[in-house]
């Protein structure tokens, strides 16, 4: 499939069936997060995979208001980045949440990007919450959280004569 037509389809999926995520398609997802381009090859991001379905409710308490799709997920990356080794690991850190995020929908795996840094659960950050729950050290911080599942219903495709192209601007704004 064309990369367009991916970008195209791919939307939020927020519900989910509760039919497992194949092994195989799992790692293509981190495989390609992993392909991600990044500052000086510098590579900041780790990926935690959370399948266990008590620390997915958990991890749905992560942000005021809460998460209820990584409730019903069946599973979850956290993706974190060493903010000790990389000035830019906030970029490099979305460049690789939006790669596995594609990657996902052209293999058929709903997904939505659960945005963590700079969020708050009720009493604590949303890093300092995720944190105490994954055990990463404190060098790293939380970027966002991949939801994961097959969809319980696909919504439609993008329409690319509906784009706003007045968002594109040539030589100057």
């Amino acid at each position: 499939m064309e990369l367009l037509e991916i970008m195209r389809r791919r939307r939020s999926i927020r519900k989910y069936t509760q039919e497992e995520i194949p092994a195989e398609i799992l790692t293509k997802i981190l495989q390609a997060g992993l392909l991600s381009a990044s500052g000086k090859a510098k590579r900041p991001w780790e990926f935690i995979v959370v399948k266990d379905k008590a620390m997915l409710e958990e991890l749905s308490g992560c942000r005021a208001g809460g998460v209820a799709m990584l409730k019903e997920a069946t599973c979850a990356i956290v993706v974190i980045g060493d903010a000790e080794a990389q000035d830019v690991w906030v970029e490099d850190c979305s460049v690789a949440m939006a790669n596995m995020h594609l990657m996902a929908d052209s293999l058929g795996v709903g997904s939505c990007w659960v945005q963590g840094r700079l969020r708050n659960a009720d009493e604590v950050s949303t890093n300092d919450y995720v944190k105490e729950r994954m055990g990463y050290p404190d060098n790293y911080q939380l970027q966002a959280i991949l939801s994961l599942g097959m969809p319980a219903a696909e919504p439609p495709a993008y329409e690319l004569d509906q784009l706003p192209m007045e968002k594109v601007h040539y030589e100057k704004f």
